[in-house]
């Protein structure tokens, strides 16, 4: 067995998230969030250029570059290659099937079952790079599979996790090799019988408009921002068009729009990660805000507290704490205004954000 393929091994053997190459370096592995180097092993620039030309690289200009591998097990990797200071560097990243339910994951299983039995609108997932978004949507995309006899196809850049087809088919489809981009994959998928669209981020406003088309045409459509909470989300996505379009976009917003749930990963007591989650649903009044474009209500109303459908960030984290999930420290470091969380814990306030 050659190098690359037992230090494959090595990754699953250990669950590692990513393995990390560099040639002439010590490959490292992404453990529970810690790198860890593999000592007395050297990945040399022979390993890494026969490694890529298994991988199928032709060097471009911009001398990086997302590519596919699977080894000889039948395990599929999502590889990126990039530069360092001259030397060539490789990422690989396992790709797994799905395994824990929207439950064992900490997720409003069913504020989020209810959303994703629709038949159309829109629902968004937001939060930073690491905070388990890719997680948190394939587990709810594993449930609709399971759950509903329709087509998924997802458009991602890239493909994180594999999905089964279980009652649902489910077409996978990545951004470089199976479609140009976001926008043009999600018009794509119009004319490919759709009935739930996945797309990886909303980040421009072809997206933007092409994921609002489909909602109007009758799709149900799952995609993320990066933004760090409910409020910033409608703000985020109503500044990616432009300001002349923004009240007709707003208005297709309100009507379309079924949800937005954000998260946050944190230190667990037990040395795992909590997940952390704020939730809306567009209803009653917030529908009736959003299409007045009264954005700041929102944020107001949800400040008031948690209701059911709607839940905060400080809710969520006293909850936490007060379950013995998380220490204090996490709780207050997780607050966007550490004392918003003394207040509470002192019976000061029952929350606001």
């Amino acid at each position: 067995m050659d190098l690359i393929e037992t230090l494959c091994r090595v990754v699953l053997e250990n669950d590692a998230d990513d393995l990390y190459l560099k040639e002439d370096n010590s490959p490292r592995l992404r453990i529970k969030g810690d790198l860890i180097e593999i000592e007395d092993t050297i990945f040399s620039e022979e390993d890494m250029e026969r490694f890529l030309d298994r991988c199928g690289y032709d060097e471009s200009p911009t001398k990086e570059a997302d590519l596919a591998w699977e080894n000889s097990a039948g395990q599929r990797f999502r590889v990126n290659v990039f530069d360092s200071l001259g030397a060539r560097c490789a990422v690989l990243r396992p790709l797994r099937e799905v395994t824990q339910s929207m439950m064992a994951l900490g997720l409003p299983v069913d504020r989020l079952q209810n959303w994703l039995s629709r038949n159309h609108g829109l629902i968004l997932f937001t939060g930073s790079t690491g905070s388990g978004k890719s997680t948190s949507l394939a587990s709810c995309l594993r449930w609709v599979s399971k759950k509903f006899k329709k087509h998924i196809i997802t458009i991602e850049d890239p493909v994180e996790y594999l999905l089964k087809s279980d009652q649902s088919l489910v077409s996978q489809r990545q951004i470089g090799t199976d479609t140009q981009s976001f926008d043009k994959g999600l018009r794509a998928a119009l004319r490919q019988s759709p009935d739930v669209i996945f797309v990886g981020e909303i980040r421009d406003y072809e997206t933007a408009k092409a994921a609002l088309h489909a909602c109007e045409t009758g799709h149900l459509v799952v995609s993320t921002l990066h933004s760090s909470n409910v409020a910033e989300t409608v703000q985020r996505l109503l500044m990616l068009f432009p300001s002349a379009e923004r009240e007709g976009a707003l208005h297709v917003i309100s009507r379309q729009l079924l949800g937005i749930l954000s998260q946050k990963l944190v230190p667990s007591e037990d040395g795992s990660l909590h997940l952390l989650v704020e939730h809306l649903e567009n209803a009653g009044a917030v529908k009736k805000w959003l299409e007045e474009s009264e954005i700041n209500k929102i944020s107001d109303f949800l400040a008031q507290g948690s209701q059911g459908e709607n839940v905060t960030f400080i809710n969520s984290i006293v909850l936490a704490y007060k379950s013995g999930q998380i220490s204090e420290d996490t709780a207050r470091a997780a607050c966007d205004d550490p004392a918003d969380f003394n207040r509470i814990i002192l019976g000061v306030s029952h929350g606001s954000r």
